[in-house]
């Protein structure tokens, strides 16, 4: 192999069939670990939200995920996701009843804000971002905030050097960094500009954010760097 880099979340096996066809070994290691909370609170919060005609919003696939419930109908909301994974994850839960998508939180927030809508369910984990709720609720929109999921790190010490690392949230770059220091050399690849200030904070390596927000970019951002060499 040419090169071998390390995502910091688990990866299709497509994906790093694509990258050993270009040269390129990929070493995956989740870095952060999501859980669903079912406490009896947030399950009344879910119904709740399950009998009402809302707006609703989602920035993750664990956030729909977690939302989702095995009954029988759909719920009557207008939806507002992120784009690529997120709108795959909420179509396959929810349907293709969506009202609009976005890379960001940021441009999200925006695009719902040009709406009509004047509150909405934003079902969300424990280390949500500010963006969001805050654009919304300068717009004079009522943001109800579902905590659905919960984020946990998960600390690896890892021994090996990689030409590359691919980062996938700003969680998961916290938690590489706090037991990790990359080599001078190292390029870190981050899925959007949250996650590259994420990374600035921690290191000055070079940084190359992908050209969208998906999964697939990125990994096709590295192998394009390294394919080359």
């Amino acid at each position: 192999m040419k090169s071998r880099i390390l995502s910091t979340r688990p990866l299709s096996a497509s994906l790093a069939a694509e990258a050993k066809a270009s040269g390129i070994a990929i070493d995956e290691i989740s870095f952060i670990e999501t859980q669903p909370i079912r406490s009896q609170e947030t399950q009344q919060a879910i119904e709740k939200a399950y009998r009402q005609q809302t707006t609703v919003v989602f920035t993750s696939m664990s956030g729909a995920e977690a939302a989702w419930l095995p009954l029988p109908r759909k719920p009557d909301w207008k939806i507002y996701c992120l784009d690529h994974a997120t709108k795959q994850e909420v179509i396959k839960r929810f349907g293709h009843r969506i009202e609009g998508t976005a890379d960001s939180a940021e441009e999200l927030a925006a695009l719902i804000a040009s709406g009509k809508a004047e509150e909405v369910t934003f079902f969300c984990g424990d280390r949500r971002r500010e963006a969001l709720p805050m654009i919304l609720k300068k717009n004079n929109i009522k943001v109800n905030e579902v905590i659905v999921y919960k984020t946990v790190p998960q600390y690896h010490t890892v021994e090996k050097t990689y030409r590359g690392i691919l980062f996938f949230s700003p969680s998961a770059a916290e938690s590489f960094f706090k037991t990790n220091t990359p080599s001078p050399e190292t390029i870190l690849f981050a899925i959007g500009h949250t996650t590259a200030a994420a990374i600035a904070e921690q290191s000055r390596n070079q940084t190359i954010i992908g050209k969208s927000p998906s999964k697939e970019a990125l990994v096709r951002e590295a192998i394009k760097r390294f394919s080359n060499l």
